[in-house]
């Protein structure tokens, strides 16, 4: 029981604690809700200790943060009289302080899970509080999930009390069986909310400089300033700086910080000064930093998106829901009248979200689905889940975990995934670090699983092979933590040894995300990985130039995404890891500025192209098809036309207009289009447009006309027509035009007939000439005009041409080529 000084001071939370003991000794779970500040997470768990129903047991308390979860541990503690680890005992990944008098063990999430799958009964606990429960992790939801099941099936004593700041308490009580659900006030003073629209062309880390510094200047206390990432917060530290006086601490405050540096952002600031924390969402609820009244929110939070199908989660900035901007303005007021500062117009906040986005929505359920193997439930949808995990994200994990071995065709556990679950990594990195050590490299991958799960090990460069050198040679607490937290991992997966300078942390990194090697392409820091999408590194960046990557991390848009993490790699590697999956594909394609064919192997994993040369064009039908699928490319003017094959096409177009669709279709939009029908048995062997002769185009077109049309073609679309001179002379064809016959008008004298073709059905053009060859007129009716526009035409050229006939009656006048002799 605690002391009676335990609670010597009060707070909102003490007024529902009497209903809610009862509802535990009636009920096994409940539900409540209490707003930060309320002392909802060190007065509860102290409020149960002494409960018939827990007879001795212990009571876990879940924290979402490792921070949150050493600040409530201290703080019930202290209550007590106590140092962590005697009645109040903390269990997180980098140490545990836990005794044989420990009744209340302070969890993260995380370690919860793993505490259940390893005990399912939960043997000594008697009950699981899950705080915070609001930000809906996805270890919090896999965690309550299997607390349910434990207790419907194993443990009908156990309970389960689900505390959060902001919830819909009514929807987690029906999970929790029709739970009671109680509600407390809050301790917090009135907070005034001021508006300052930021320009969305200007960048978040100029504005909330900005914002900060106005803030400073317009009141006193200290600022709590909510940014969405370690970036964006290193950006303004380093303006504020050189910008704030002496008397001002900037202190950063986000997950990838040592423990010092975050008790230092947490400490009140020094009498006389005044601090600006700059913190991510990691400050929303669970921690109280004495002096602060004042927040400046930029709004936006950094939310990670996973995208099934390849694979991959992305941080994307986001903009904050309401409960959590709410969370945040509640910060000004914990200990006094404060002020909030928000960077968007006030109109905006209605239109914000109501919750943050389940993370079990938005992630890699790869972690979860292994975990639920482990417990025995091959289909995760069949448990208490607020949210059901959504069925593609299923889908796309239980692919992944059967390619790495770790489940059946059923789903269920294998020997190797039970050996990834035992490594307590993310099953890609668990996998990592046991193909590994059949490779002799355990401890080095044992290291990279250090740097990517502990943000911020090793410094927060793009290259991991620098940030592993940087983890292994820094000498702080967290890093030696790390280390031997890092060779478990490597004793477990079946070795420790010494570090190999030799190992390419590149291929190590391959081992754990094949899908995600990259090739350089494009301008230099552009990477395409295996998995088809595309990524971007500063050309500042070593690796920027690098020309094949293993990516680990990325953020942003997909169009853009930046690359955060990630090593590279040699060809050699990549060919020794992947061999069997690497393709080798000939293709012949038509090279445009060319106008040729180009042969090509390609070697190719995925999307990413390894290896490219030029190979002989085979002289086959199909590089003959891929030639005169080109000309449609190119045009059909690209072939080796002759007059007389132009003719040929304007002959048969002419009968097809005439006479129908039993003539062929030589338009120039069906010849391109069906190019590969008629010209490719033609072309064989040619390798460009330029190598096709006009004996191919003639064989080509040649073959477009059935053999019992071919004569038809010369009697009603004759080249050309015999005149009465006996001079033959050719027929004009034009496009969308009637056929021309352009003649000489004195070779035609004596013709009382004009000519025609088709059949006799169409009549020729004709473009009466002069003796220069000049048009003199045009006619549908020889014999008309014989009769009608002679005269006029006879009396305007005789003068003009005197050495030609031109008879009164042409019809009597023989015809002739030649003109008078002299003197006559």
């Amino acid at each position: 029981m605690p002391s009676p000084d335990a609670f010597a001071a009060p707070l909102p939370i003490d007024a529902v604690l009497p209903d809610l003991t009862a509802a535990l000794r009636g009920r096994s779970a409940a539900v409540l809700v209490a707003p930060p500040g309320a002392g909802k997470t060190t007065r509860v768990p102290l409020a149960l200790l002494d409960e018939a129903w827990l007879a001795g047991r212990k009571i876990v308390l879940l924290e979402p943060r490792r921070l949150a979860a050493r600040g409530a541990a201290e703080r019930m503690a202290a209550s007590l009289g106590e140092r962590v680890g005697e009645t109040v005992g903390l269990r997180v990944r980098l140490g545990s302080r836990i005794s044989a008098r420990t009744r209340i063990e302070v969890v993260t999430e995380g370690v919860f899970t793993r505490m259940i799958l390893d005990d399912p009964e939960l043997s000594g606990v008697g009950a699981v509080l899950f705080d915070e429960y609001h930000e809906r992790s996805l270890d919090a939801d896999l965690g309550l999930a299997l607390a349910l099941d434990a207790q419907g099936a194993l443990r009908e004593d156990l309970r389960v009390l689900v505390m959060s700041a902001t919830l819909d308490g009514a929807r987690v009580a029906r999970l929790l069986g029709d739970a009671p659900v109680l509600e407390s006030e809050g301790r917090a003073f009135p907070v005034e909310t001021r508006y300052a629209e930021r320009d969305p062309s200007r960048r978040i880390e100029e504005a909330m400089t900005e914002a900060i510094l106005r803030a400073l200047r317009a009141d006193p206390g200290s600022v709590l300033a909510f940014l969405p990432g370690q970036g964006e917060i290193r950006r303004v530290a380093e303006a504020l700086v050189e910008r704030v006086g002496p008397e001002t601490e900037v202190a950063p405050l986000y997950g990838a910080l040592t423990q010092a540096e975050q008790d230092r952002a947490v400490m009140p600031a020094p009498k006389g000064r005044r601090k600006v924390v700059l913190a991510t969402s990691i400050a929303e609820t669970s921690l109280t930093i004495e002096g602060v009244r004042i927040v400046v929110d930029s709004g936006l939070s950094r939310v990670p998106v996973y995208e099934p199908g390849i694979g991959l989660t992305r941080l994307v900035t986001a903009r904050a829901a309401r409960a959590s901007v709410d969370q945040r303005r509640g910060r000004a007021g914990r200990t006094e009248p404060g002020i909030c500062w928000r960077l968007w117009a006030e109109a905006a906040t209605g239109a914000l979200e109501p919750f943050g986005r389940p993370e079990i929505l938005a992630a890699d359920l790869s972690g979860l689905v292994l975990d639920c193997a482990a417990w025995g439930v091959t289909d995760p949808a069949s448990l208490a889940f607020l949210d059901p995990p959504p069925a593609p994200a299923l889908k796309e994990a239980r692919e992944m975990l059967r390619a790495l071995s770790a489940i059946d065709a059923d789903g269920r556990l294998t020997p190797v995934g039970a050996r990834l679950r035992a490594l307590a990594l993310p099953p890609r990195l668990a996998r990592m670090v046991v193909s590994a050590a059949e490779r002799g490299a355990a401890q080095a991958a044992a290291d990279l699983a250090a740097v990517l799960v502990e943000r911020g090990l090793g410094g927060d460069g793009v290259d991991l092979a620098d940030r592993v050198e940087r983890f292994r040679r820094d000498r702080g607490q967290r890093a030696a933590d790390m280390r031997r937290l890092a060779e478990g991992w490597a004793r477990q997966a079946g070795g420790v040894g010494p570090h190999a300078e030799a190992v390419d942390i590149g291929a190590l990194l391959a081992l754990a995300y094949p899908d995600r090697v990259a090739r350089a392409r494009g301008r230099e820091g552009d990477f395409v990985m295996v998995n088809g999408r595309a990524g971007r590194l500063g050309p500042v960046s070593p690796l920027a130039r690098e020309p094949f990557l293993v990516v680990a991390d990325l953020a942003g848009a997909a169009g853009s995404a930046r690359i955060l993490a990630a090593a590279a790699i040699g060809l050699d590697a990549i060919e020794a890891l992947f061999g069997e999956r690497i393709e080798t594909v000939t293709s012949v394609a038509f090279d445009r500025n060319a106008r040729a064919l180009r042969a090509r192997a390609v070697r190719r994993l995925g999307a990413v192209k390894l290896e490219e040369r030029t190979l002989p064009v085979p002289a086959d039908a199909e590089s003959a098809a891929i030639l005169a699928r080109g000309l449609a490319e190119t045009g059909l003017d690209a072939l080796p036309w002759t007059p007389a094959l132009r003719q040929l096409v304007a002959r048969i177009r002419f009968l097809r207009g005439a006479e129908g669709a039993e003539w062929p279709d030589l338009t120039e939009a069906h010849l391109l289009a069906t190019a590969e029908d008629w010209l490719a048995p033609a072309i064989l062997g040619r390798t460009s447009l330029d190598a096709v002769s006009a004996d191919d185009l003639a064989r080509a077109l040649d073959a477009l006309l059935p053999w019992n049309l071919r004569a038809r073609l010369d009697a009603e679309a004759p080249t050309h027509i015999t005149v009465p001179t006996g001079s033959r002379i050719p027929i004009a064809y034009e496009a969308e035009a009637e056929p021309v016959l352009a003649v000489r008008v004195q070779e035609l004298f004596g013709l009382d007939r004009h000519p025609v073709i088709g059949g006799g059905r169409v009549p020729l053009l004709l473009h009466l000439l002069s003796p220069a060859s000049r048009p003199i007129q045009i006619t549908r009716d020889l014999p008309g005009f014989w009769r009608g526009s002679w005269a006029a035409v006879r009396a305007e050229m005789r003068g003009r041409y005197p050495r030609h006939p031109w008879p009164e009656d042409p019809l009597a006048e023989a015809p002739t080529r030649r003109a008078k002799p002299r003197g006559t």
